[in-house]
């Protein structure tokens, strides 16, 4: 099984954003500050404050949530995928764009880490 950290700012958002839009089902909660869900064969692990993977790194970095490496979730119907959870008050960060493989658009959980919803294009 595969499995991807991100590191998240509050993980009952994150728990409600990624179970609630994106289908993804708990598997384990460890108090407060981590919980995994998983779909698909992929297992996500939320860090949030306190966890181990949140403490500073020896030169004195400190791992936040955001940048542009992401998950992607495939969808049947990124239109009313994309309309739904914007009517539910999730962020964007661009509109749906459209390439050789199909179309894509970049939503943010509440921490601000990217995840990417793709609907492969039709193929003959």
């Amino acid at each position: 099984m595969a499995t991807l950290r991100y590191i998240v700012d509050d993980v009952d958002a994150a728990l409600d954003f990624y179970t609630g839009h994106l289908g993804f089902a708990l598997v384990e909660r460890m108090g407060p500050p981590f919980a995994m869900v998983e779909r698909d064969g992929l297992r996500l692990w939320l860090s949030g404050p306190g966890t181990s993977a949140r403490r500073p790194m020896p030169d004195g970095r400190e791992p936040a949530p955001g940048g542009w490496n992401r998950l992607v979730i495939e969808v049947d119907d990124l239109e009313g995928r994309v309309d739904s959870m914007r009517a539910d008050g999730v962020l964007f960060r661009n509109d749906v764009i459209s390439g050789p493989g199909g179309q894509q658009v970049l939503a943010e959980d509440p921490s601000g880490n990217v995840v990417e919803l793709f609907q492969p294009a039709d193929r003959p």
